[in-house]
């Protein structure tokens, strides 16, 4: 069992794609600050790519405290081995609390990981999380046997406590402009030669369809609809 004394802080593994921090990197700040001011503790934002020091700015106004950039070419792009060897020895050297991760593509695929590196627990995939006031501890809260179910999930006797969490779930607070939040400048030691993948060439879907993922309303109706006209009818009650 962890030494519990020795954890402190909420991380939030940033995700960013060419250059670019994705949406859910905001949604879990903004939670993360939420859980931070509940525990009296620090919300740190975990960056990695190359030269990706001037968007970790960003975070500092949706309520991160610190920002900790990893940057080497190498991290440009997504690889499991590289970005899990990374944070894990990140989490191990600096011991947060807990440690969120979105659960995209990457996120899905990074987590488990570092979860089973680290010799942790992991809840995927959740919808909400709160502190536990008989504990103290995260209780995360997911659905389960096919969405029939909401079950809450509370790590007890490892640390960190880490989740991955639905993109589009969590509330983003809005910016404030005056709020900055420290750079920190990561370095950390990895051998190239142990990754097993390496990215020779990355070719970029053209979508002509609208990302529903993005839309603040959605719209949505059967047979009984009749026609065109009646979502737009839909449309207009929404």
């Amino acid at each position: 069992m962890a030494d519990f004394n020795e954890y402190k802080g909420v991380w939030v593994f940033c995700e960013q794609r060419q250059g670019a921090l994705m949406s859910t990197d905001f949604e879990l700040v903004s939670e993360a600050r939420k859980l931070a001011d509940e525990l009296g503790c620090e919300v740190t934002g975990l960056l990695l790519g190359d030269n990706v020091e001037g968007i970790a700015k960003e975070l500092g106004g949706y309520g991160a405290d610190k920002v900790m950039v990893c940057d080497s070419p190498l991290l440009k792009d997504y690889t499991t081995d590289a970005y899990a060897d990374v944070i894990c020895k990140a989490v191990m050297d600096k011991k947060p609390e807990i440690v969120l991760i979105g659960a995209t593509n990457i996120g899905r695929d990074l987590g488990p990981r570092c979860a089973a590196r680290l010799h942790t627990g992991l809840t995927a995939d959740c919808t909400s999380l709160d502190i536990d006031e008989a504990s103290g501890k995260v209780a995360w809260t997911r659905p389960a046997f096919g969405g029939n179910l909401m079950a809450t999930i509370i790590c007890k006797e490892h640390r960190p406590q880490m989740s991955t969490v639905r993109p589009g779930v969590m509330r983003t607070k809005p910016k404030d402009p005056a709020r900055r939040g420290t750079i920190e400048n990561m370095k950390v030691s990895f051998d190239p030669s142990k990754f097993r993948v390496k990215i020779l060439k990355t070719v970029k879907e053209q979508k002509t369809r609208i990302d529903i993922t993005e839309a603040k309303v959605l719209v949505s109706g059967g047979r009984g609809v009749g026609s065109t006209a009646g979502f737009v009818m839909l449309g207009r009650l929404a």
